[in-house]
């Protein structure tokens, strides 16, 4: 009786111990998952879910293998395929790669976060989201390429305009909004603003 005593009581601290660092696991995990996808903006709250996992690279190998080395191409070709999904408005947070491409439909959020997703996994770092009142989109950076389109000058440094929701939208689609409506400037894979001292369209 002694011999089964201890063994219930250790097998009750081993279920014990199992327990607290399950909770701390879960504690921890939701604390980075807050570090990494939720950002203040002004009275509110953004949450990025941008992915650059196997689906992700898979599908964007994909979209860009006909494009070889060429930039534009490749940038182009994965905005057109997000471009062709249909404009819906979604009414929880903003959902996965895998979510937006296999339900088939997404707003501003959903999209910007699928091809800002694609656009990383295929190496391309100087890309970031511009929050607007009720909107989102893409911005990135060409290292020696200048296309003959208005771009957005974030610190002096050229940046062209993607437009997720805009059906057959070109690399450096035209600003739609003012300077001073522009919210924030988010790196969503840093989950940090950037410090603008300096913005220009032209």
């Amino acid at each position: 009786m002694l011999i089964n005593s201890k063994l219930l009581k250790y097998f009750s601290f081993l279920i014990s111990a199992i327990f607290i660092i399950y909770v701390v696991y879960l504690i921890v995990s939701s604390f980075f998952i807050v570090k990494n996808q939720f950002i203040d903006i002004g009275d509110a709250t953004y949450v990025n879910q941008v992915r650059t996992d196997e689906y992700t690279t898979k599908l964007a190998n994909f979209l860009t293998k006909d494009c070889k080395g060429d930039k534009l191409c490749q940038v182009q070709s994965m905005l057109d395929f997000v471009t062709k999904i249909p404009y819906k408005i979604n009414e929880s947070i903003a959902r996965s790669s895998k979510q937006v491409v296999e339900q088939n439909f997404g707003d501003c959020d959903d999209k910007s976060n699928l091809l800002i997703s694609l656009l990383k996994v295929k190496g391309y770092d100087e890309i970031y989201f511009v929050l607007v009142p009720e909107h989102i989109f893409v911005i990135i950076h060409f290292q020696n390429i200048k296309l003959n389109s208005k771009a957005l000058y974030v610190n002096d440094k050229r940046f062209y305009i993607l437009e997720s929701t805009a059906t057959n939208s070109k690399i450096g689609f035209p600003l739609k909004y003012k300077l001073e409506e522009i919210d924030a400037i988010v790196d969503p894979f840093k989950n940090k603003k950037l410090v603008v001292n300096k913005l220009e369209y032209k």
